[in-house]
């Protein structure tokens, strides 16, 4: 995928993708959102939540107005079956851009796409937590957000996935269905931190714009927090 294949974005698959599977996902799993009227509707703006399970990235994207821009493991997106070309149609459809995360230089090339999708006044969603979490509770931010926030200005609108892990235990399989099972997902108060310009390099202001960030997804989780990263417990 091109740079600009990216920036502009396949928005006309996006509007199909999102009339097919939204009124499905409506009728599955009966979402309720809270808060989307915070998302603001123009310009840059950064969602930051926590992540339980693989379809988080699947439901974010069809419960908000905005197309939202977010990494995604380049694996996602090379499958040759039938299944990782039907993976690849609808995540580059909604708005994945793949980065090879695991390569030496992959936080430094997740920033840049952050920042480049930024500049073109578009929504870039990112999880702080830098991997799902191990088990259902929420985990220390990496200040990669920080930085993003720092550096382009952008506000930043926490938000919440709950019971996603439920729908999807363990992010693999098919999505269960009925069972008293719902999702919610809610949006919190846009963040301002311009009272930190030209401190994107001063670890002490990106740790504690970070922490202000994930105090506001666990509130609006309900999510108990550990304050190590999610890795380092995955490692354990």
């Amino acid at each position: 995928m091109t740079d600009t294949d990216w920036a502009e974005g396949p928005l006309s698959r996006f509007r199909l993708i999102k009339a097919v599977l939204g009124p499905l996902l409506r009728v599955l799993f009966r979402p309720q959102i809270e808060g989307a009227e915070r998302i603001p509707g123009s310009g840059p703006v950064i969602l930051a939540g926590n992540h339980l399970t693989f379809i988080d990235s699947m439901i974010l994207p069809l419960v908000i107005r905005r197309q939202a821009f977010f990494l995604g493991k380049d694996e996602y997106v090379t499958g040759k079956s039938l299944k990782g070309r039907l993976m690849a149609w609808f995540f580059t459809g909604v708005g994945m851009i793949p980065v090879d995360r695991d390569g030496g230089r992959g936080g430094v090339a997740a920033l840049m796409t952050g920042n480049r999708v930024l500049e073109e006044g578009r929504v870039f969603a990112i999880y702080p937590e830098g991997t799902r979490s191990p088990d259902g509770r929420l985990y220390r931010g990496r200040t990669g957000i920080a930085r993003l926030a720092l550096m382009t200005g952008a506000p930043v609108v926490p938000f919440a996935m709950i019971g996603t892990d439920e729908v999807q235990p363990g992010g693999k399989g098919l999505p269960k269905i009925g069972g008293g099972r719902r999702i919610t997902v809610r949006f919190g108060e846009p963040l301002d931190f311009s009272r930190y310009e030209g401190m994107d390099r001063d670890r002490y202001v990106l740790r504690a714009v970070t922490d202000e960030v994930m105090s506001d997804v666990m509130r609006l989780s309900g999510q108990e927090y550990v304050d190590i990263y999610a890795t380092k417990a995955k490692a354990a």
